[in-house]
């Protein structure tokens, strides 16, 4: 058979000739991969990979009408080999050995299609390999997993955070894995790189913000954009490539934006409007908004136990119940009173933090310092001859309570974070314990007041003596009832009677999250309360992304899988294990009556029961 290729000029041309998406297939040819290999891998069927193949050897010529259904792969490779042996010899080289990019978009609208699509293409087009985690993949059969799977092994996160992923939970788990990762190995990867599309920072929901802090961030909102992105992408990899990747904060491009988001949104507490425009709840639930809900008794005690000299409050409530919101308010109402305030996240730590006592003792006071604005004085005021909790105690004592006359409310969330290294939580939890008693005492002391957050049972085994979490203020957050559903209806504008509320907490309970998921969509006519629950409890519904991320997390645990499997199939309450129990309780998936365990509402009991089947 004669080649139609019979010169360099038609051999470019004919090259010029292939789609993003032909060159990729051909880059996996002449790697010798298969045509399922090529499908999984570019989550395609083989049948699009065969007619992308015979459609790059029509380009070049391959297309002998006598061999019908014939690919010339021989011929395809000879004619690569002849004109374009770089590309068959080191291209593939290249993309074997090159770094690779988890290109993260999620519901994507046309403007993230389009800069998704141009940064792929880009991307592999110049030897990377790139792993595209769509809307669709995380919604597809074994999605979850590849997205896991490829977090573990990813060099780059290029997130393109739109105002719809600014508010997802499966996006906020992403970033969460990502940094996770990025803190507790050597090789400092992956870096993560945002380019928010017509997403203001203040859209971002509130533990999102938390992990995106202080990293470098970039900034799309036309397409006059999308080149300078490409190349500033571009440059940052080959930086990458090159040198240590923290040089990457030293890069600048036109539209590389950089912010310092404080921890907890304290905004003027103006008084609630009766109603108020929807608010997409994003987390903490920001001081002057008309939509958070008061638990009676419960919001008045923690305020009055936060001026008692030594104060402790303990809060505990399963995820997105409104811990946080209700620790800010805590926390305002004593910087009312004049008192300095401090709100701590331990979820924003890096994980070799919680490896050594010392270190993260300092962690902890320095972090205190810099919220206070005050100068850091480790170097001088830290003598680890006594110990690291003697410097501790020492550091608060002579310097941080005692630099200015007024108490210190210190709010410490996501304390769980540091359940998970029993040695160092045991000594950290006993040292708060200690200046709670120290306040009894001794009148520096009494000008600390604790506010500690945590979601979990404590399963660190310490001396009853020496744990806080039998002292002070316990506060446990139970869901709304009825009456502050309805209520929290009217503020969204819905005149809902009590048949109404009924069938929404019929699906979802009272879950604080939830129920305002639902509210805001409902107000804004998105949708109507019959879809709504008709369709809650699938992909296709509102709560699909909130129900994904609890199974991504059911995936990478089996026991707990099979065991909220055992607790939803059954019509009747179920024992379990007390640990599989508690552990299930504080993901919010049930609740605990001894140890009877049933679903905490029909949303998950329906949900689960179909996909853990």
């Amino acid at each position: 058979m004669k080649l139609a290729i019979a010169n360099p000029a038609e051999f470019a041309k004919a090259f010029a000739s292939l789609t993003d998406r032909q060159y990729e297939v051909l880059q996996k040819v002449l790697a010798g991969e298969k045509d399922a290999s090529i499908a999984a891998e570019l989550h395609i069927t083989k049948d699009t990979v065969r007619k992308h193949i015979e459609n790059i050897c029509k380009a070049f010529g391959l297309n002998d009408p006598e061999e019908p259904g014939s690919s010339h792969r021989a011929e395809l490779i000879s004619i690569i080999a002849k004109y374009r042996p770089d590309l068959f010899k080191e291209k593939h080289q290249n993309i074997k050995n090159s770094t690779s990019v988890l290109l993260s978009s999620y519901r994507a609208t046309d403007s993230d299609m389009m800069l998704m699509t141009k940064l792929d293409a880009a991307l592999k087009k110049n030897g990377y390999q790139v792993f595209s985690a769509t809307g669709n993949l995380r919604m597809a059969r074994n999605g979850l997993q590849q997205i896991y799977t490829a977090l573990n092994s990813c060099d780059c996160l290029l997130l393109l955070l739109s105002p719809l992923s600014a508010s997802s939970e499966m996006v906020t788990e992403e970033v969460r894995l990502a940094k996770t990762r990025y803190t507790s190995t050597d090789d400092r990867k992956p870096i993560i790189v945002p380019i928010y599309i017509n997403c203001p920072f203040s859209l971002l929901n509130h533990d999102l913000r938390g992990y995106l802090q202080g990293i470098p961030h970039y900034e799309w909102r036309s397409p006059d954009d999308t080149n300078i992105i490409i190349q500033t992408v571009l440059k940052l990899l080959a930086l990458g490539e090159e040198s240590d990747q923290r040089q990457f904060t030293n890069y600048r491009s036109p539209i590389f934006n950089y912010q310092f988001p404080t921890q907890h949104a304290v905004t003027p507490n103006y008084p609630p409007q009766p109603v108020a425009e929807p608010e997409l709840p994003r987390g903490q639930v920001e001081l002057a908004s008309a939509f958070y809900v008061e638990r009676t008794g419960i919001d008045d005690r923690c305020y009055e136990a936060i001026v008692k000299p030594g104060a402790l409050i303990r809060i505990k409530a399963a995820r997105q119940m409104g811990k946080t919101s209700l620790m800010a308010r805590i926390l305002h109402r004593a910087s009312q009173q004049g008192y300095r305030t401090v709100p701590l996240s331990f979820q924003l730590a890096d994980s070799k933090i919680f490896t050594d006592l010392d270190l993260f003792l300092r962690w902890f006071c320095a972090n205190v310092a810099l919220q206070l604005d005050l100068p850091d004085r480790l170097t001088e005021n830290w003598n680890s001859i006594f110990g690291s909790k003697v410097a501790c105690k020492s550091y608060f004592e002579r310097y941080l309570l005692t630099h200015d006359t007024s108490p210190l409310a210190l709010g410490l969330d996501e304390v769980d974070v540091i359940f998970r290294y029993p040695e160092l939580a045991a000594d950290f939890f006993a040292l708060l314990r200690a200046w709670h008693e120290e306040a009894k005492n001794r009148e520096i002391w009494k000008k600390l007041r604790l506010v500690v957050v945590h979601s979990t049972e404590v399963y660190v085994p310490m001396d009853i003596n020496q744990s806080p979490f039998n002292v002070g203020l316990p506060i446990e957050l139970p869901e709304f009832n009825a009456q502050q559903v309805r209520e929290l209806a009217f503020r969204h504008g819905l005149p809902w009677s009590v048949a109404d509320v009924e069938q929404l907490m019929a699906m979802v309970g009272g879950h604080p999250y939830l129920v305002r998921l639902a509210l805001y969509h409902i107000a804004r006519k998105e949708i109507a309360i019959e879809q709504l629950l008709e369709t809650a409890p699938t992909d296709a519904g509102l709560y699909s992304d909130h129900l994904r991320r609890h199974l991504w997390h059911l995936e990478q645990y089996p026991d707990l899988a099979a065991a909220l499997k055992k607790v939803v199939d059954a019509d009747v309450p179920v024992q379990l294990e007390s640990l599989q129990g508690f552990k299930l309780h504080s993901m919010g998936l049930v609740y605990l009556q001894g140890n009877q365990v049933t679903p905490r509402c029909n949303l998950y009991r329906y949900y689960f029961r179909v996909r853990l089947s």
